[in-house]
């Protein structure tokens, strides 16, 4: 069955030799270097890989904070918004009732006047139709000067007494 011919085990590792030292002079050179240079390809796309998977990450976190931060700011410029518009409407209102009350006072004191402008209108005519009645009473023939002086003193007795 089996038989082992020694000659053709000889041609055979003979063959497979030089077909090794042709593949390898040709072929296995060529073949690892292609080898190296696709792993080297892949552990430069994987470390660029972590390095932006990294840089987008920090940019991220930097998003973040900076996000944070409009933020607060936004928060801040509101509130102070708020205070200002408070200080105003109470400085508007101070304003205003200090307005009103000098109104009132100024209001007072033109009335005052017109009274007392009244009064003294008031007390001429009283005295001019004094003067006249006392004239047609007496029909005494008394200067207009006269006759006012004596009412004007007439009538200040009665605002003493």
């Amino acid at each position: 069955m089996l038989e082992i011919n020694p000659g053709l085990i000889l041609w055979t590792i003979l063959t497979f030799v030089i077909v090794l030292v042709i593949l390898q002079r040709t072929a296995w050179k060529p073949l690892l270097t292609a080898l190296k240079e696709r792993e080297d390809s892949i552990r430069t796309s994987l470390h660029t890989a972590e390095e932006a998977r990294n840089q987008a990450q920090k940019l991220l976190d930097e998003n973040r904070k900076l996000m944070a931060s409009a933020e607060e700011q936004s928060q801040r410029i509101i509130k102070e918004g708020r205070d200002m518009a408070e200080r105003l409407k109470a400085e508007i209102l101070e304003k205003a009732n200090a307005s009103s009350q000098q109104m009132v006072v100024q209001a007072r004191e033109e009335i005052q006047r017109e009274k007392e402008s009244a009064l003294t209108q008031l007390r001429s005519e009283v005295a001019d139709l004094a003067i006249t009645a006392a004239g047609k009473i007496l029909d005494a023939n008394l200067d207009p000067a006269k006759q006012r002086a004596i009412v004007d003193a007439a009538i200040r007795d009665i605002n003493k007494g």
